[in-house]
């Protein structure tokens, strides 16, 4: 969509479009946002800003200790920046994170295991489950990030169309499973490592050491997949399809470009598949080993009973490093995709090719997350919000819902799910926690609130290809026939969120292993007395 396309275009979403573009990119987003940031910390500075710290004692007195506002132009915050810059790059928890991760993901992308996975997923699906069967593979696909998007989405658009459906109902509700539903999955992956390392380096802002469990939003983002499923599956057959009329295949023809994607799997990919999956069967059956077998490694015994699985859920990433990796390599072996071991290193060194964006933008957010530590800004934030929220005798998922809302509304207007977190979490995260909520249950709200407009703005990076990929079955459907057929699900998964969210706060449901809606308040203050659940 060129600028004056999108400067002619009116309402809501014309006006969604032109401010966005407006923006500057969040690399530089985030440079305003430092510079932004000096300015507020020498105000707060001069004017005394402060808050009692909800954790620390100062000795000689024995009251809390009272946490002040420091300039950033101050001599010691000037001298950290310049001095300390490498650490602060390098030391952002997101990064190690997301790059042990993707050497795996990587090379499982570019052996072209997670492209015929997902094919071997839809192609011979009964026609009668053909939209759940699309849009699960769709979720789960989400740990092949950009391969869903570019293999499953138009994959999806044939498939319809061979049975006899609407293409662009195909691609309309794959693209709702890939990217509305981008945090709903059975498994955590390469997203549950970039948020927490994120969340992690939120809390340890405030609170000191902290590590975060990948693993803190398995069992929510499961049920994220069973609920977003129906949902999906109603909006499409009920609402989207019908919209769309009947099918005429005559004259369509199909798209010379997709071929590929629709042949049958040949004998080789077949037997890359089976390889991948005893892989696959030999990690789990490692990892288990590791835990439960002898010496029991990722297990510490002399732990209290609630942390003795600390050091599993730690070797998490790790797990997924070696599960990705060696199922692309036994796929490769089989497919004929990875003749040798250069083969491997070379996929390696292409899938840190592909981070080159990412590690810019870690740069600069990682900059902005030390420097509003350094100012002191976010702790004195979090306590007075979270005095405020405290008095306000709001309850835990009102407050919650508020930050579903919020995330949603800050998605049509940012793109990047790490953008977006790194900049809400400094005080969400620590504010939350001060009221009793877990950093899981405020990463887990952030996901839904993330996921549901990520379909309906035109500033998400994938828009354009899927907007392309309808325009090869219906070559009048424009930005907004797009958005029109986009918005239905977008606000039936933002419901459907919020309903999950809600329930599972009320009934206080575990997130993950080892990680709960509510945790003892640091300091003081206290969850009970604080937040009705």
């Amino acid at each position: 969509m060129t600028e004056a396309a999108a400067s002619q275009q009116g309402g809501v979403l014309g006006w969604i479009e032109r401010t966005g573009n407006r923006l500057p990119d969040p690399v530089f987003l985030f440079f305003w946002l430092i510079a932004g940031l000096v300015v507020i910390s020498v105000i707060a500075g001069m004017l005394g800003w402060s808050a009692s710290h909800p954790t620390e004692v100062d000795p000689e007195t024995g009251a809390a200790t009272v946490i002040a506002a420091k300039s950033l132009l101050s001599a010691e915050n000037i001298q950290k920046l310049w001095v300390e810059m490498p650490k602060t790059f390098t030391h952002f928890h997101p990064l190690g994170y997301v790059l042990v991760v993707m050497l795996g993901a990587g090379v499982a992308e570019r052996a072209g295991l997670f492209g015929t996975a997902m094919r071997a997923g839809v192609r011979d699906a009964p026609k009668a489950l053909l939209t759940p069967i699309v849009v699960l593979v769709g979720m789960m696909g989400n740990l092949a990030a950009d391969a869903a998007y570019v293999v499953l989405i138009p994959l999806a658009g044939i498939i319809f169309h061979a049975a006899g459906r609407h293409p662009v109902a195909g691609i309309a509700a794959t693209f709702a499973g890939v990217s509305g539903g981008f945090s709903a999955n059975l498994l955590p992956g390469q997203l549950d490592a970039l948020l927490f390392g994120i969340t992690e380096a939120a809390v340890e802002t405030v609170f000191g050491d902290f590590t975060a469990n990948i693993a803190g939003n398995w069992y929510f983002i499961a049920a994220m997949t069973f609920v977003f499923l129906p949902v999906i599956w109603y909006i499409t057959d009920k609402v989207i399809e019908p919209r769309l009329g009947k099918w005429d295949p005559a004259g369509a023809g199909r798209p010379a470009d997709d071929e590929d994607s629709d042949r049958p799997l040949t004998d080789a990919e077949r037997r890359g598949l089976r390889n991948a999956g005893l892989a696959v069967f030999g990690v789990v059956a490692l990892w288990l080993g590791f835990t439960f077998g002898p010496g029991t490694p990722l297990i510490d015994e002399s732990a209290t009973p609630e942390a003795q699985l600390t050091p599993f859920y730690q070797s998490l990433v790790a797990g997924f490093f070696i599960l990705f990796l060696l199922a692309a390599w036994a796929y490769g072996k089989g497919a004929g995709t990875i003749s040798d071991h250069r083969d491997l290193v070379k996929m390696m060194s292409g899938s840190m090719e592909d981070l080159a964006y990412y590690l810019v933008l870690a740069f600069a957010a990682a900059h902005f997350v030390a420097m509003f530590a350094w100012s002191n800004l976010g702790l004195i934030l979090a306590v007075q919000g979270a005095d405020f929220l405290g008095s306000t005798g709001l309850p835990a998922w009102a407050l919650l819902a508020a930050i579903i809302l919020v995330s949603a509304l800050l998605n049509l207007f940012v793109g990047s799910a790490s953008a977006k977190w790194a900049l809400l979490s400094p005080v969400m995260v620590p504010m939350l926690m001060l009221l009793g909520i877990s950093p899981e249950m405020a990463t887990a709200a952030y996901r839904v609130g993330d996921s549901a407009t990520n379909i309906i703005t035109p500033l998400m990076v994938y828009f354009p290809l899927i907007l392309i990929f309808c325009q090869r079955w219906q070559k009048d459907f424009g930005l907004g026939s797009l958005a029109a057929t986009m918005l239905p699900y977008s606000i039936a998964l933002l419901i459907a969120g919020l309903a999950l969210t809600i329930g599972w706060v009320v009934l206080d449901l575990p997130l993950g292993p080892g990680a709960s809606v509510f945790i003892d308040a640091p300091g003081t203050l206290n969850a009970a007395q604080t937040v009705a659940s």
